[in-house]
């Protein structure tokens, strides 16, 4: 394996933080990209990891950033928008893909990894719209590419088991929009491992893979699926799509958006795939039912500390 001088932008999120500590114990050189230093103290980054204050959204500043670099990996997107016009989707992942492309084509910096999304392009919502023109334009490019499409990522601290064992934990009723959407839920280190065999494999360039897990769930079975690991009794309440829609449109309006008119969109469309990007890069991938007690058992242990430092104030 080359050891080769990498550019993260995107690397604070769930999958960024996993990934730059694992190349850094390879022996890479990471530069992780941030407009904002407070999020990384200096302790939560590993070694080999250097932080740089660039606004990635500026052009010139990320052109700088990528200069005289082996590879750049483009792990930002986002879920929401301030709005419901696309345009917030379009900007970080449209308009700031298309910088990336333009900033490495300029400086000479040939390996591009792009995160995108399984069914990006397919759908109606700004979300995979966004996605779609943004690995059209990776793929229009001179770059040499790699695009990965997870479905939903499960893991320690994710958005999708632990968030709803946190509402489990205060709803003894789930109102559930979408809820015979299907996914197919693709470990966190399964990702992680798929974009450091794309690195070192020049096989992987100019393709696209799906990275999706061997066990696939409705969003109901999901729901109760935790509430059973957590011993709770919970009734689950499927929302027929008008509610549903309506139920969007309120969280729009919610800080946070817990929920939101394009997440409904999104979940009109299985999160499954058809071939297996996993596989083809040799990868054995995780299983929720193996996993789970743990991620949740980890969850509970982030939530008994916090407890217990709130009653030491």
């Amino acid at each position: 394996m080359i050891k080769k001088n990498i550019v993260v932008l995107g690397g604070s999120g769930f999958v960024g933080r996993r990934l730059i500590t694992h190349l850094a114990a390879l022996g890479h050189s990471v530069s992780l990209l941030s407009r904002n230093l407070a999020a990384h103290p200096d302790r939560l980054l590993p070694p080999g990891v250097m932080l740089h204050r660039v606004d990635v959204h500026d052009a010139a500043q990320l052109r700088a950033a990528i200069a005289g670099n082996d590879v750049v990996i483009n792990l930002v997107g986002i879920l929401n928008e301030s709005g419901d016009d696309g345009s917030g989707f379009r900007k970080v992942h449209v308009t700031l893909t298309g910088n990336v492309i333009a900033a490495c084509e300029m400086t000479g910096v040939r390996r591009l990894l792009q995160m995108s999304s399984l069914n990006a392009g397919r759908g109606e919502s700004h979300y995979l719209k966004s996605r779609g023109e943004a690995e059209a334009a990776v793929k229009a490019s001179s770059l040499d590419w790699t695009i990965l499409e997870p479905s939903v990522i499960f893991g320690p601290g994710d958005g999708l088991f632990c968030r709803f064992a946190a509402l489990l934990k205060t709803l003894p009723v789930m109102p559930l929009a979408c809820a015979d959407t299907k996914f197919a839920p693709v470990h966190l280190d399964d990702v992680v491992a798929a974009f450091i065999k794309c690195l070192d494999d020049p096989r992987t360039i100019g393709e696209v893979y799906e990275l999706y897990g061997p066990e696939v769930y409705t969003l109901r079975e999901i729901v109760k699926m935790t509430a059973r690991q957590l011993g709770l009794f919970r009734v689950v309440v499927p929302l027929p799509d008008f509610i549903g829609r309506v139920q969007g449109l309120a969280c729009d309006f919610i800080p946070g958006k817990p929920f939101s008119s394009d997440n409904f969109r999104s979940l009109q469309t299985d999160s499954v795939g058809g071939i297996d990007g996993l596989h083809r890069l040799g990868i054995t991938p995780g299983h929720v039912s193996r996993l789970l007690p743990d991620i949740l058992g980890h969850a509970e242990d982030k939530q008994a500390r916090l407890a217990r430092y709130r009653a030491m104030r």
